[in-house]
């Protein structure tokens, strides 16, 4: 029985791990929401996106999950007709960052629940292992 939770233990700190690099992704892509480009007619932040991969963890015959790429969204970058502004290209238009704030905002909601999943499986499995050591002491 200790193996199993062993590896249930492993496969959610896996979890744990790749929400929080998720985590971090998406609060990134916030904080440079409202960027432009800081040149005319550049570039503004490009919205990270972030997939995820099976794994198998071949110590201990557990499948986990880890990072599997840290992207770029190709989505268009909407512009907007400023002409006064220093990134403005020679018709006036600023690119914008191809974030979007409310889906950001409802992947960190998913995200956070996934990390909250997976941090009440280590805390179930440490307390079945310290009952498991409490019946074998005779407890």
């Amino acid at each position: 029985m200790a193996d199993e939770l062993k590896a249930a233990i492993i496969s959610s700190a896996s979890g744990l791990r790749a929400q929080s690099t998720r985590i971090r992704i998406v609060s990134e892509n916030l904080a440079n929401a409202s960027a432009t480009a800081t040149v005319p007619g550049g570039d503004p932040y490009a919205r990270k996106t972030i997939s995820f991969a099976q794994e198998l963890d071949r110590a201990n015959g557990v499948n986990t999950v880890r990072v599997n790429s840290i992207g770029r969204d190709p989505a268009p970058y909407p512009a907007q007709h400023m002409p006064g502004h220093p990134a403005a290209d020679s018709k006036g238009y600023v690119k914008l960052a191809n974030v979007n704030p409310l889906v950001e905002l409802s992947d960190m909601r998913e995200a956070h629940r996934s990390y909250e999943a997976n941090l009440q499986m280590v805390r179930q499995a440490r307390e079945m292992i310290g009952d498991l050591i409490d019946l074998l002491k005779g407890k």
